[in-house]
């Protein structure tokens, strides 16, 4: 029963953190003047392909690739805007639709987010809202050590979300601890590191000197129990939006 009543606590604590930064958008849109009956197309009817979405990267262990999430993608006039979810739909509906959306699953909060995101890149309050792509995401795993020893002293590194690349490279130079919410990958070994349970989270983050976690915990409800007393480095481009209007820190150098 405690960790029940442990859940619903951070569900509804999330659920308050996403409503604040749904005002907090408004004001965004307000203070700009746009059209709330702006129309919001998502591009397909489909989650995007991975070819779409990706490209053809040097590794074939992307989630993408493996179909356990989705890439949806949301246009505003000129702007496009990007999600991961593992709950892809179609949306075809007003500014002001979206922003009504109750944000009670994975799916209208992708929609929500891809939406944010190509909004905030319109108005040039965000960059980098669309996936990198081909041999992209491994320069990008490979500087990602290079720049945690630039910001940070051999840290242990808590990782939330399994991006196999980015594991493989941090591990070479960190005491590392991964957790994942696919259940394929739990008790897998990603170059020597365990993936473990996300019951272990909380005890991944408490031992982890920094957390490096992916943006899609903005979609799947776990971002505000990642909001700790120590550095927290989200990468991705799901996260674009949230990152602008929180003044997060954000690690996605090869985004587009």
């Amino acid at each position: 029963m405690e960790d029940i009543d442990l859940l619903q606590g951070g569900e509804i604590q999330f659920m308050e953190f996403i409503n604040d930064v749904r005002k907090k958008f408004i004001k965004i849109i307000n203070d700009n003047f746009l059209d709330e009956d702006e129309k919001i197309q998502i591009i397909t009817a489909r989650q995007l392909t991975p070819e779409e979405a990706i490209g053809n990267p040097d590794r074939n262990d992307f989630p993408l690739l493996k179909g356990k999430e989705f890439m949806i993608q949301a246009s505003f006039k000129e702007a496009y805007g990007q999600a991961f979810t593992d709950m892809p739909g179609y949306f075809n509906g007003t500014l002001k639709e979206v922003l009504n959306l109750k944000l009670i699953n994975n799916y209208e909060r992708a929609i929500f987010i891809a939406t944010l995101n190509a909004v905030m890149r319109y108005l040039k309050f965000a960059d980098k809202t669309i996936h990198c792509r081909g041999h992209e995401p491994t320069k990008c795993a490979s500087q990602l050590v290079e720049y945690i020893k630039e910001n940070f002293k051999n840290p242990r590194i808590a990782f939330i979300g399994l991006q196999p690349a980015m594991v493989c490279s941090l591990a070479s130079e960190f005491q590392i601890r991964v957790t994942d919410l696919d259940p394929d990958n739990l008790g897998q070994y990603k170059c020597g590191v365990l993936v473990e349970d996300v019951k272990n989270t909380q005890d991944i983050i408490e031992w982890g000197d920094i957390i490096l976690a992916t943006g899609t915990t903005s979609v799947n409800d776990t971002l505000y129990n990642l909001l700790r007393k120590k550095p927290v480095i989200f990468y991705g481009v799901t996260i674009s939006g949230i990152s602008a209007i929180e003044n997060y820190v954000r690690y996605c150098p090869f985004g587009h």
